[in-house]
């Protein structure tokens, strides 16, 4: 065999790359691209960059905000339970509800999926699960990219990453620092469950006693246990951006990594801390069993996890009632968490 001449020698495939799998992924996605088409973009695929018409989406002074994020070890998750569209929807919350803090709404997206060896069926299924996120998003899906690295990941294994863009008119950029005051509402919104965080501990925990995800989960009988820890993180733009729109929001915090105690305090001015009161809702009964069955403390479980609060706004006094009344008619379980206070 002559490896130099190429001829009966070694190959990209057999050198694990395959590239026949790679161009079927393709034909399986382009649909689901074309599913998330929006003024702007035609989200057709297979060009070397995706446009975006700014004048087409309706802005006239515009602000372009950008985000990028993964799935962290979630995914791990996601291979033991053989369950992989949850995990697109992850992708793309984790990035539009950064950018929708800002104000701005987003219009689109691109994604970066790696993995030792292609799938290419599994691979559509994470896919049609980042297209999925982006129709409840309101943005396009205009590209990505799928890299097949045998020797940096083992068979099975993948990893996500996402990158979102947004655009906000100049006035209208979150948050309002200098419009907050002591007295302002905090006002929380559910989450569906532990989002995309902390996902480290959780495979810590079940460590512990190895319970199976197929099975009922231990706070729960009704509900299996891979639901619950699989259920995707909440998409906010379609209730929260038409308030901010309406210039009832004066800043609002995602709760990821760090939960209320590392992200509220980014939206506000120094001057101002958050006076939360942790027994203003009712914490998922998912996030007592990890406390319980870990041994988290109290401390710990608060700036790890996001304890049943996905996003946090700020609005005046007077305009919170309001606020409450369109979030719940928008689906959104939402509750005053606290106020604004001047800061020691």
């Amino acid at each position: 065999m002559d490896e130099k001449s190429g001829q009966n020698g070694l190959t990209y495939k057999s050198a694990g790359v395959d590239i026949e799998a790679g161009d079927r992924l393709v034909d399986l996605i382009k649909p689901l691209a074309a599913s998330t088409k929006r003024p702007g973009a035609d989200a057709d695929l297979g060009g070397f960059g995706g446009l975006f018409d700014l004048k087409a989406a309706g802005y006239h002074d515009p602000v372009l905000v950008s985000g990028t994020d993964g799935v962290g070890t979630k995914v791990k998750l996601a291979v033991e339970a053989g369950r992989y569209s949850g995990v697109g929807i992850d992708l793309v919350a984790m990035c539009v509800n950064d950018i929708l803090t800002q104000g701005a709404e987003p219009l689109f997206f691109l994604d970066y999926f790696a993995t030792g060896a292609l799938d290419a069926d599994r691979a559509a299924e994470i896919v049609a699960g980042v297209a999925a996120g982006c129709r409840d998003a309101g943005c396009a899906l205009i590209g990505g990219e799928t890299a097949e690295m045998p020797g940096v990941y083992d068979n099975g294994e993948f990893d996500l990453a996402g990158f979102s863009v947004g655009a906000v008119e100049r006035g209208d950029i979150l948050p309002k620092t200098d419009a907050m005051e002591a007295g302002d509402v905090l006002i929380g919104l559910a989450s569906s469950g532990a989002h995309s965080n902390g996902y480290s501990l959780v495979r810590r925990i079940l460590a512990i006693d190895s319970p199976p995800l197929d099975g009922p989960a231990p706070f729960d009988s009704d509900c299996v246990l891979g639901d619950a820890l699989l259920a995707p993180t909440s998409i906010y733009v379609q209730s929260v951006l038409p308030l901010m729109r309406a210039r009832m929001v004066k800043g609002g915090a995602h709760i990821t990594g760090g939960g209320l105690p590392g992200n509220v305090p980014r939206m506000l001015p120094k001057t101002l801390s958050a006076q939360i009161d942790y027994d203003s809702w009712t914490r998922p009964k998912l996030f007592a069993w990890l406390g319980e069955a870990g041994g988290v403390a109290e401390n710990e479980m608060r700036r790890t996890f996001n304890l049943g609060v996905g996003m946090v706004l700020v609005v005046a006094p007077d305009r919170a009632d309001e606020a409450l009344r369109k979030l719940a008619d928008a689906g959104e379980q939402a509750w005053r968490l606290g106020t604004l206070a001047k800061a020691e």
